[in-house]
């Protein structure tokens, strides 16, 4: 560290890479935290957890028997073992007690991104509750035809409030928080949705993973998913940097003509060579398929039913720039997708086990170097380009369901079927010094000064 911190000084290193560096540094060291527990106010396996997108404060757990917590995780309640270690307790809990509560288990809990006035969360009793934080009171609610699987908004949306919910029912319903309504109704699957997830670059755009192994992109402005991803539609590599692409394309642009010109060029020749039209139509119609353009969504064909996994699709998970899709399946596979292409990327992840009952929530890192997947009782960390794993976390006693990476901290919270919410923190050993007195008195390394003897 103290050797980026010269480079700093000296002008050698940019002020974006120093950041970076240092957030690196800090990630590759997670380890389970010895100076920070949350105390878990739930009695029942924690299903859903999500720090708030404006403060990075409050964390917002659901668990299965019915109950949601908030828990702040920068102000501890109390502190226990000569001060080093911070207990962060509840601040509210909502539970079947609740009159409004939920009578069945909660499977997502998700902040209203915009700020914490809000909160929303989905459960098996088929209700979706959007709840007032400051009276712990439901504001709107939806009642769905099924077991509510996963709740999702959009945290880059700046002309819609939809909530977007798959449920054990066929199709995906996007409720209106300002109406209290179901404004769209998305239909193409054919088994439950288990995971939806809101691209971070396209507020239209909404990615649905569901029983049937199919991953759909929807605009949700026009009708019909207009992209099926399909494991067998494969491009090898990471795709190239944009300036790289750029140029590329500005020293192509003169020996090889643009698809569209050329197409453009062809079709009058075809349409005097016939007379009739009728090749130029046929013609017409291959261009069309040949360019990506999506077919009408009443008309089924092979593409339409193209799976991603073979199993379900348990969780989705968007790089921060938008550009690329992770996705685990019940068949214990993770693919990582180029969204632009709409190809698997053929990242062979190591072999790993994953859980076939429920979904999973999985994290990225802020740069996208990591993805954290729940594995039955551990936390893997993939590198995302390789593949390989890069750290496992280990502390759980039965199966981990969520998890959630705080780039504001660069930590780690996951959540298991035990009832437990671990924090996974930079490494901050603990040494044992005598006071004054004689008595030894535990002190942190970042209280210790560098000179003393």
């Amino acid at each position: 560290m103290w050797k980026e911190v010269g480079q700093r000084e000296m002008g050698r290193l940019a002020s974006h890479s120093f950041v970076n560096r240092i957030k690196s540094n800090r990630i590759s060291s997670l380890e389970l935290s010895n100076y920070k527990e949350i105390l878990s106010a739930h009695k029942g396996a924690i299903n859903s957890l999500q720090v708030d997108l404006t403060d990075g404060r409050y964390l917002l757990a659901g668990a299965s028997d019915g109950s949601a917590a908030v828990y702040d995780v920068q102000c501890p309640a109390r502190y226990e073992g000569n001060g080093l270690v911070a207990k962060h307790e509840k601040i509210f809990v909502i539970d079947k007690q609740h009159e409004q509560g939920h009578k069945y288990a909660i499977s997502s809990a998700i902040w209203y991104p915009i700020d914490t006035g809000l909160f929303i969360t989905g459960s098996y009793d088929h209700f979706v509750n959007v709840w007032d934080t400051n009276t712990t009171q439901v504001v709107v609610n939806f009642k769905m035809p099924g077991k509510v699987y996963r709740t999702a908004m959009s945290s880059v949306a700046k002309s819609h409030m939809l909530i977007a919910t798959g449920t054990e029912d066929v199709q995906v319903r996007l409720c209106d928080i300002a109406s209290g309504a179901f404004t769209h109704t998305l239909s193409g699957h054919r088994d439950g949705v288990m995971t939806v997830e809101w691209s971070n670059s396209n507020e239209w755009v909404l990615v649905t993973g569901g029983c049937d192994g199919a991953i759909r992109f929807w605009d949700i402005r026009r009708a019909g998913c207009y992209l099926v991803l399909d494991q067998l539609q494969t491009q090898l590599g990471r795709r190239p940097p944009v300036l790289l692409q750029s140029s590329l394309k500005g020293s192509t642009s003169k020996s090889i003509p643009d698809q569209s010109s050329f197409l453009k060029a062809r079709t009058p020749q075809k349409k005097s060579a016939y007379g009739n039209g009728t090749k130029h139509t046929s013609i017409h119609n291959r261009t069309k398929s040949s360019m990506g353009q999506r077919q009408h969504p009443g008309m089924l064909s092979s593409h339409d039913r193209a799976t991603a996994h073979y199993g379900a699709v348990i969780g989705l998970k968007v790089s921060e720039d938008g550009m690329y899709l992770l996705s685990a399946g019940s068949d214990s596979r993770l693919r990582l997708w180029d969204i632009g292409s709409g190809c698997n990327t053929l990242v062979n992840y190591e072999a790993t086990r994953l859980q076939m009952s429920k979904g999973i929530q999985l994290a990225v890192t802020q740069d996208s170097s990591l993805v954290f997947v729940p594995c039955m009782t551990t936390v893997k960390a993939f590198d995302i380009w390789s593949g390989r794993t890069s750290m496992t976390f280990r502390g759980h006693y039965e199966k981990v369901n969520c998890c959630w990476f705080s780039s504001q901290d660069q930590e780690l919270y996951t959540g298991s079927n035990d009832r437990q919410i671990l924090v996974w923190s930079p490494s901050h050993p603990v040494h044992a010094v005598e006071d004054e007195r004689g008595g030894e008195v535990l002190m942190s390394n970042s209280d210790q000064d560098n000179w003393s003897d």
